[in-house]
């Protein structure tokens, strides 16, 4: 499970921005709450902000961050940690990132700081029966082991460099336990969504349907349930050469007949409806993003994964979109996932669905037009029966630009 997440310093986010998935005291839909040792937590959250405020480099910092841990190790000498600072930050100055989560039912915090795009310090704890224990800490290109594990890193010494982390590192040169499960978070369970072609989901859900007749069954059901009308699909799996005509002409010779001696795979998809049936490269591009999301949605619920998900909305009715939140409310008792999404859809924005700390916004600052971010349980005097749609696209919460009438009159007479 995530519980909670911070950066500072990452393209619009300038000060530190905290981000958790411990719930607070409310004590609304406590039987949809997952536990962990002495907390409650979330197993959804939406954030909503107007655009340009920040929602998708709140979720591209979570990324920044998993591909650093997945990455970095294959840095080479001399390369820079690439990464996009507040436009008003100095070259010098530093980035943090942070996260504490669980894995095997035990919490870790591991977190570290960026400066001149190389790493300066690192960290990471974990909290077998509740207590802290050191892992490793580093600072700049040496490190410290915790108690527990003295001499269990020194095959690492050698490979760590300023533009690499440790736990990268310690990942691929180790075999401590404790690392190999913190680096299989970052790899096996936390998954980022930012729109159709993401990672080539659409290859992977048509294979696994193709493949997978329990699969195939489940996507169909939840399909049903949607109210989409799709009936059944129907894979066809082909290996094929490129057609050479297809090839730009600018490439080498050599790379042509590379790509021209390999196969690639085809899938020939048709959806069957009631009375018809279409090819889906002629469908909706809400059938498609559909089509795409739905085996690693699945994985992701059947596996406790947790997806951050950007502008989850994107092509698909809002009926739709709220039958996939509903996924993560609990429904599936056996799960522990999780999903993390930012939306424009206030048909969302209802206390009937989320807590108040479910409820999330970003929002500039005036003064340096940097992301704040923020949640509805932080604001004082929001009542349980509140219209919080309403209350958003009124500004009352920020997190939307709103132009006073004035200024509205003006613009509509051309002034």
């Amino acid at each position: 499970m995530l519980l909670e997440f911070s950066c500072s310093n990452h393209k619009s986010i300038k000060e530190t921005i905290s981000f958790s998935m411990i719930a607070g005291k409310d004590n609304t839909f406590e039987d949809k709450l997952l536990q962990y040792d002495k907390y409650r937590v979330l197993r959804s959250s939406v954030v909503y902000g107007a655009n340009g405020s920040g929602k998708s480099n709140f979720i591209d910092a979570v990324a920044f961050t998993r591909n650093l841990v997945l990455n970095s190790i294959k840095h080479q000498p001399g390369d820079g940690i690439r990464q996009q600072l507040h436009q008003l930050s100095k070259s010098d100055d530093i980035s943090q990132y942070a996260m504490q989560f669980t894995k095997n039912n035990i919490r870790y915090s591991y977190g570290f700081t960026l400066k001149n795009s190389l790493v300066i310090d690192e960290y990471m704890f974990y909290f077998p029966k509740g207590r802290k224990i050191v892992i490793f800490e580093r600072n700049d290109k040496d490190f410290v082991s915790g108690d527990k594990f003295k001499g269990r890193f020194e095959t690492c010494r050698d490979v760590l460099k300023p533009n690499r982390l440790f736990l990268s590192c310690a990942a691929n040169f180790s075999s401590v336990q404790e690392v190999l499960d913190a680096f299989s978070f970052f790899k096996d369970d936390l998954i980022i969504y930012r729109g159709v072609g993401t990672d080539n989901w659409l290859n992977y859900s048509l294979n696994v349907i193709e493949q997978n007749s329990n699969v195939k069954k489940a996507v169909l059901d939840l399909f049903n349930r949607l109210g989409t009308g799709i009936k059944d699909i129907n894979i066809k799996h082909l290996k094929q050469n490129l057609d050479p005509n297809s090839l730009p002409p600018f490439l080498a010779d050599d790379f042509k007949l590379a790509l021209l001696n390999n196969k690639f795979d085809v899938y020939e998809t048709k959806i069957v409806y009631e009375k018809f049936s279409i090819d889906l490269n002629s469908e909706s591009t809400g059938i498609k993003k559909l089509i795409e999301f739905v085996c690693p949605l699945l994985d992701i619920i059947n596996k406790d994964k947790i997806l951050f998900c950007d502008e989850i909305e994107s092509n698909l009715h809002e009926s739709i979109v709220n039958g996939l939140v509903n996924l993560f409310r609990g429904n599936n008792i056996s799960s522990q996932s999780q999903m993390i999404f930012t939306t424009h859809d206030t048909t969302l924005l209802d206390l009937d669905l989320f807590r108040r700390d479910q409820i999330w916004f970003t929002e500039l600052t005036f003064d340096n037009r940097a992301t704040d971010l923020y949640s509805l349980a932080e604001i004082k005097n929001v009542r349980k029966d509140e219209n919080i749609a309403k209350g958003y696209i009124l500004g009352k919460y920020g997190a939307i630009p709103m132009l006073n009438s004035d200024l509205s009159v003006k613009i509509l007479n051309g002034e």
